[in-house]
């Protein structure tokens, strides 16, 4: 890990006199400290995801190196699946989790079964007589029922694109490979942009895997279709032309361990500053997060802590400038 103090200083000869001063975590000044700044890593990341410096500019102008990050759209490092059960007499095991309301429940048969009281809306009905549950089983049935507008030919389906389907994809980011703090930017709506002035990209990040760090998934669109798109335990599911992507940090996917105690590095937001755990290894979440989710120490620089997996989101905007 490679750490670069700043610090700027002013000497007045004649005289004893030093005075230094360095941005501090909210881009100001605080005399008599350095400030510490992380670049990214690139051993930090899983073999197998393709890593390539590339030049680059920021959003706020400045000319740099960047990390170019390309994956097939697929985890390495871990099982991606299972989503939909089988049947209604399945436990955890056979399915995936599904995030409301600040919280992840199992998405077992007995969750599925009981979606009419859950929602309270007796449209769900989401398996036959014979307690099994109807779920897409083809790639053109996944494309088909992940369609916001899909109407009511996929009512009552449980949702579930497989990793065959993405065999040829390939996923590129860019992120800076020295992190440089600028104004808050906040996350796009929708894939893509539109990004310009205070807006950034939609993606929150990278995961050390390679994997997207995802907006939060549209659950409302998905409900009000009357369909259930449930996310594997580690917290993804898959879009055939996204790839397979994180709407939740489980704490599945790769980590690396602080020798402090701190909560373990999970992967690096688009403006090049560390994503770490929310919790550390006494299970206390810091209490200090500014309104991106994030702060300042002398050993990370400035980071992010993810947010609660049942809240569907990662961080809440970027403090650093990204890679236009």
């Amino acid at each position: 890990m490679k750490l670069t103090k700043i610090t700027a200083c002013i000497i007045f000869m004649g005289a004893t006199f030093i005075s230094c001063s360095s941005d501090t975590d909210d881009g100001s000044s605080d005399t008599g400290t350095d400030t510490v700044v992380v670049d990214v890593e690139q051993s930090n990341f899983v073999s197998g995801v393709s890593i390539t410096t590339v030049p680059c500019t920021l959003s706020d102008g400045t000319v740099t190196d960047c990390y170019q990050i390309e994956t097939t759209g697929a985890a390495t490092d871990h099982q991606m699946g299972p989503w939909c059960p089988d049947n209604i007499a399945d436990d955890a095991t056979a399915g995936g989790i599904w995030l409301e309301g600040g919280v992840v429940y199992d998405v077992d048969g007995a969750f599925v079964q009981n979606m009419a009281t859950f929602y309270n809306d007796n449209t769900w009905l989401m398996y036959d007589a014979n307690g099994d549950i109807y779920t897409t089983d083809t790639e053109q049935e996944c494309i088909d029922a992940a369609n916001p507008n899909v109407g009511t030919a996929y009512q009552n389906f449980c949702v579930e694109c497989l990793p065959s389907y993405i065999t040829n994809l390939t996923t590129t980011w860019v992120i800076p490979v020295t992190p440089v703090l600028d104004v808050t930017y906040n996350f796009a709506t929708g894939p893509g942009g539109p990004m310009g002035g205070t807006t950034g990209p939609s993606t929150r990040g990278i995961a050390l895997n390679g994997i997207e760090f995802s907006a939060p998934a549209p659950v409302s669109n998905i409900l009000a279709a009357y369909t259930l798109a449930p996310f594997d335990d580690a917290g993804g599911h898959i879009n055939v032309n996204q790839g397979y992507h994180y709407h939740a940090a489980t704490g599945i996917s790769t980590e690396i361990a602080q020798a402090d105690l701190h909560s373990g590095l999970i992967g690096y937001a688009m403006d090049g500053h560390g994503i770490y755990g929310r919790l550390d290894s006494n299970g206390d979440a810091p209490t200090d997060l500014d309104e991106c989710l994030g702060h300042y120490d002398d050993t990370r620089g400035y980071h992010y802590h993810v947010d609660e997996a049942g809240a569907n989101n990662f961080i809440n905007c970027l403090k650093g400038a990204y890679a236009l």
